[in-house]
């Protein structure tokens, strides 16, 4: 739902940086990894108790993920570049929750599964959608050139970013924050069904 406004405020800057990392030979590849990377020792440094310097990775792990795309544009987009980004984020994101059920498993086991269950049926609908769409022939930059087809809705990359930062901040809200996310992912998938059934419909 963020992420339309927050992509308006940072792309020209992100777009910046990320023809000069371009200039000195970066590849989209190598920062997508980075940011997986860094949003794994997050979900780490979550698992082991230590939420503030997690957040910071949390952070520079997102920001990694906007250069990416940003490094491509001014470089050369590939189609495995687009397929690497997809899988490596719904990577960082299942990680993050993992960390926090590891973290102390008695707490927050049962939202912290909740939510994994949910991302997991949100990211489904997303993929299908994408899938669908490409064969029959739709497009959209709602979200900007992406390599997939982009359905929008109330939990998006931002979202999901300030849960994660505001669980590392509170952690012992991260239950109630969990609970909450995960139903509105789940309204997400739903909602997202509810497209596909009117835009793919046949008579």
């Amino acid at each position: 739902m963020l992420d339309g406004v927050l992509r308006r405020r940072l792309d020209p800057v992100l777009d910046r940086f990320g023809a000069a990392l371009a200039g000195r030979g970066v590849s989209a590849d190598a920062v997508t990894i980075l940011g997986l990377c860094l949003g794994l020792a997050a979900a780490l440094l979550i698992g082991l108790g230590a939420y503030l310097p997690a957040a910071a990775l949390i952070l520079v792990s997102r920001l990694c993920d906007g250069l990416d795309g940003a490094v491509a544009r001014a470089s050369r987009k590939t189609d495995f570049g687009g397929f690497l980004d997809i899988v490596l984020d719904f990577t960082f994101y299942g990680a993050v929750p993992l960390g926090f059920i590891i973290a102390d498993p008695a707490a927050n086991g049962l939202a912290g599964g909740f939510l994994l269950f949910a991302f997991y049926v949100n990211g489904a609908s997303f993929l299908a959608y994408a899938v669908m769409a490409e064969k029959c022939g739709l497009t959209t930059e709602v979200r900007g050139a992406k390599s997939l087809y982009f359905t929008t809705g109330l939990a998006e990359a931002t979202e999901t970013i300030v849960l994660f930062l505001l669980s590392c901040l509170l952690p012992g809200w991260f239950p109630l924050f969990a609970t909450v996310f995960a139903l509105v992912c789940l309204y997400t998938a739903m909602s997202r069904i509810v497209l596909a059934r009117l835009t793919f419909r046949r008579d």
